[in-house]
């Protein structure tokens, strides 16, 4: 770790050689900055980027091989329990997240739009290998992550599978009553489409009800969004 920071202007400099030597996959200046002014905030001396950091299709990723290391700097134990072309397995733990298995599989890869791509033909083992990494040290000590993803990883989110089910079509009948509209905004209950929903609901009812049905229709959309933020807020705690 380092504690003295590195002037912008030496880090330019030292940005300008790593891009211009084509070395480490870093093809721009700009990326190299990047990379760099990421390394000294997290206490290391930007020229350490080169080796730990990638980056894919524009976003920063740590490599697998630099998460590992600095899991098992912190205290982390892993235990491999089977490497090879079609399965990775492994036991990951430290004292201040406890203790996971984590396993991937080319079925698991398969499942998620992954085998096809042409690093999972050539490099199976790898690919299966750095998932594993990045999913058991961000399972029991996910500060060693630094919050990204590794570059296999990164590289693979545009792969996956959307299997999100279509929402249906929202039907409005002619001469509704307040009831039935509020029923109809409760029974929509996503908030994509609600403004649309609450225009074409409004010439449909009486007019002295319209300033009712949008009170109503706030009081919904609260109630749904707040349901949706404790949603995203357990689904991130479950991750």
């Amino acid at each position: 770790m380092s504690n003295s920071l590195v002037p912008f202007s030496d880090i330019e400099k030292m940005g300008k050689a790593l891009a211009v030597s084509g070395l480490f996959g870093i093809k721009t200046v700009e990326q190299a900055i990047a990379l760099m002014l990421v390394a000294q905030s997290e206490g290391l001396h930007p020229a350490t980027a080169a080796l730990e950091y990638d980056v894919i299709e524009g976003r920063p990723a740590l490599k697998s091989g630099a998460m590992l290391a600095r899991f098992l700097k912190a205290g982390g134990k892993v235990e491999w329990l089977e490497h090879n072309d079609n399965r990775v397995a492994a036991t990951f733990s430290h004292a201040s997240g406890g203790s996971i298995t984590v396993d991937w599989d080319m079925r698991r890869a398969e499942q998620a739009g992954l085998n096809r791509k042409r690093n999972y033909m050539t490099y199976p083992r790898q690919m299966l290998r750095a998932r594993c990494i990045s999913e058991g040290v961000r399972a029991v000590y996910p500060v060693a992550t630094g919050g990204m993803y590794v570059p296999e990883e990164v590289a693979d989110f545009g792969a996956l599978k959307d299997v999100t089910p279509p929402k249906p079509a929202i039907e409005v009948i002619p001469d509704l009553t307040l009831e039935e509209a509020i029923q109809a905004l409760v029974d929509h209950g996503n908030t994509e489409g609600f403004p649309d929903l609450m225009k074409s609901l409004a010439p449909r009812i009486p007019r002295q009800d319209v300033e009712d049905l949008k009170v109503k229709a706030r009081e919904v959309w609260t109630k749904i969004k707040e349901t949706e933020r404790a949603a995203q807020i357990a689904g991130a705690g479950n991750e």
